[in-house]
């Protein structure tokens, strides 16, 4: 019997599994290298690399074989499920790695053990270091491996296995070489160390979690199991202090990096180039950015460029950065665009939106941007003046280079999902072929524009009214509404069960200018609730929807907006689904929260957070509210919704509240996430059948 769309999409973990995916490419562009598992339901994933010379992808790296081996251990340490976690990781196997300059070595962790492939032979072997160890990475000459252990960093020589002890401390609240919570989840900044061109010294982040307060998270469904201790830094409350240090292999230093961080506590990047290290760092409120040069000696800082503005300065993805003679690379609003910057002077028109920075060299510079929201391009601006756009198909689109050699991932309204190319070789992908085919219509609507799009049942008969399911995120950082046939395979399939679907990016959502996305400032409530309002009335006028019958479900800024939703607007929305919400902002994290409402929850800006939390609305719900959590959630932590919950009993108001055991922030057991989806139609249905 044929999978269900559920059942698919739980067993290949969201169409990923068997796809190629994480792709770099040499120096010399001589190879490249990507991950991919064999089929489209295994979920250990494997190591691969593609030679452009003969045309050939070799299978380098089988966790399978590996772990076939006793050294290698089957559990992975908690810390290397943490950052899984950040990751949104939901595979198994090898599923990060780091190469050196010419791609002759790639690194991994595998059950907590240290590995080493050599990628012209295939040959893999385990170091003999401690384990458990995390973020492996080879220096450019691929003769040392870094590696953290027990909150240190380590180096272990690949010829002779000599280990060295470069950085740590014997307690408990401070580690060196690995990024913080906030870095990881919020920052985009996944690494905490980073190699000198030569080899020879690291720049290194030494993190203390003194400051932040202690959090118990525990899975009531195990209660023979301790509680776990994370330290989260919520929203007016201390973060970990993060300092920079330099330390050699030949003993010397560590050397310590000198800038105000009082002034700037945030590390927001970091990296080390032929011109030597080069860092950003910010202010807790977000609204100044400078990127300083590091004198790799001593230690000293100089002003490389700053940025600012009176809401909050937006991190732009593989920034900074620098080309020949030092010219700085950066991102900045001109006028209401985000405008690439070579040597403070924009390079690209108003109106293209740079997205980030995949990749450059000494006189180019390869990014994303777009003029249209719902699409994504490559571009390459040389120092000529030249700017190129390198894809043209309508889609989303990204990108990995080498030299000469250009990788590009392109999905397109019509692609499965993300075809990897170069030149004339696809990459070959294995996953599965989804159950569903998308047909969806994307508009734009209202006096804003609003980027829309409505998926209808594939049996629909006009003139029949449908009842209505809005399915947003809808908050800052994500988009939904994309050119991209791989993000409604979901939409189509809740539409077959009778609704018509409507996805809608409003205010707040990236990619349309600084004005847009700064809409939302001191106001997470509004702007976004009321877009989603006017995108309902505005189809309700062209297509055959039952304004009688409207649910909303989401989840993360999603969960939060669809209990929004019925909380504040039971005129407009009958029923809703909230899954994992922020139901009060003083319960999230620094440096998300803080960027939109403020540094002062409690005093300065409090009338701000009162009026973004759901708690105070409780005693107005009127209409089924179904809220799920997972119980080990340690992003949007379980304590929200038992917060809104007891509010809402406290008011007398029933309600529905779905704990997922075992479960995070995400869903990847396949038994929970296929049943979490047939368990939100059923609620629906029923709520809808009663309006």
């Amino acid at each position: 019997m044929a999978d269900s769309y559920p059942r698919q999409k739980a067993r290949t973990r969201n169409y990923t599994l068997g796809a190629p995916r994480d792709f770099r490419v040499a120096a010399n562009g001589n190879r490249v290298v990507f991950l991919r598992s064999r089929a489209g339901d295994d979920p250990l994933t494997a190591l691969w690399v593609y030679d452009p010379a003969d045309d050939q992808e070799r299978l380098v790296a089988d966790p399978a074989a590996l772990h076939a081996h006793a050294a290698w251990p089957e559990r992975q340490p908690p810390e290397e499920l943490a950052r899984r976690e950040r990751k949104r990781e939901t595979a198994q196997g090898i599923v990060a790695y780091s190469i050196d300059a010419h791609a002759s070595i790639a690194t991994f962790a595998l059950g907590g053990a240290l590995c080493v492939t050599d990628l012209q032979n295939g040959e893999s072997r385990p170091l003999d270091t401690p384990r458990p160890i995390l973020e492996p990475r080879p220096n450019a000459a691929g003769t040392h491996v870094a590696f953290v252990h027990q909150r240190a960093l380590y180096v272990v020589c690949i010829a002779d296995g000599r280990i060295q002890r470069l950085a740590g401390e014997d307690t408990e609240t401070v580690t060196w070489g690995l990024a913080e919570f906030i870095a990881a989840e919020e920052m985009g900044r996944e690494r905490g160390y980073w190699w000198a061109p030569d080899g020879a010294t690291l720049l290194v982040a030494r993190v203390d979690e003194t400051p932040v307060q202690r959090w118990w998270i525990s899975d009531a469904a195990t209660p023979q199991a301790p509680p776990r201790m994370v330290r989260y830094p919520r929203a007016g409350s201390s973060n970990a202090a993060v300092s920079l240090h330099l330390v050699s292999l030949d003993g010397a230093g560590p050397v310590n990096v000198h800038w105000d961080r009082r002034a700037f506590p945030y590390l927001q990047a970091a990296r080390w180039d032929a011109h030597g290290p080069l860092i950003a760092v910010q202010t807790r409120d977000q609204r100044r950015l400078v990127i300083l040069s590091i004198d790799p000696e001593t230690g000293a800082s100089t002003l490389a460029g700053e940025l600012s503005d009176n809401a909050w300065v937006e991190r732009a993805p593989g920034t900074p950065r620098r080309l020949s003679g030092g010219r700085l690379v950066t991102v900045a609003t001109v006028g209401d665009t985000a405008t690439l910057l070579v040597a403070d002077r924009p390079v690209t028109p108003p109106g293209l939106e740079v997205s980030g920075v995949l990749d450059a060299d000494e006189t180019a510079v390869l990014f994303t941007a777009s003029s249209d929201p719902t699409e994504v391009h490559v571009w390459r601006w040389q120092e000529n003046g030249r700017l190129t756009q390198l894809t043209a198909t309508p889609g989303v689109h990204t990108a990995a280079a080498g030299a000469e050699t250009l990788v590009l991932g392109s999905s397109g309204p019509d692609n499965d999902g993300v075809r990897w190319m170069t030149g004339n070789h696809l990459f070959l992908s294995r996953a599965e072929t989804p159950v569903v085919n998308p047909h969806v219509q994307l508009m734009t609507v209202g006096e804003r524009d609003l980027r829309v799009g409505l998926v209808l049942p594939k049996d629909h008969q006009p003139g029949t009214p449908l009842p209505v399911l809005l399915d947003p995120y809808g908050g800052p950082g994500h988009q939904r509404v994309l050119v991209a046939g791989a993000g409604w395979r979901e939409a189509q399939w809740l539409a077959d069960q009778g609704f018509a679907v409507i996805v809608t990016d409003g205010r707040g959502t990236p990619g349309r200018g600084r004005a847009w996305s700064r809409a939302v400032h001191r106001d997470l409530a509004g702007p976004p609730l009321e877009d989603q309002i006017t995108s309902l009335q505005e189809l309700a006028r062209q297509f055959d929807l039952d304004l009688g019958r409207v649910a909303i479900r989401g989840w993360s800024f999603g969960g939060y907006l669809a209990a929004l939703a019925v909380l504040r607007r039971p005129d407009v929305f009958h029923a809703a689904v909230a899954g994992a919400p922020v139901t009060d902002w003083r319960l999230y994290d620094t440096h998300y929260t803080e960027r939109y409402l403020g540094i002062d929850p409690d005093r300065r800006h409090r009338s701000v957070y009162d009026a973004s939390s759901l708690l105070d609305d409780a005693p107005a719900l009127q209409r089924p509210l179904l809220l799920i959590h997972g119980l080990t959630d340690d992003n949007v932590v379980v304590a929200h919704t038992f917060s809104l919950s007891r509010r809402l009993l406290e008011a007398g108001r029933p309600h529905s509240v779905l704990p997922l055991s075992g479960v995070t922030h995400i869903t990847p057991q396949p038994e929970v996430a296929e049943n979490l989806l047939l368990l939100q139609v059923d609620f629906l249905r029923n709520a809808l059948s009663r309006v």
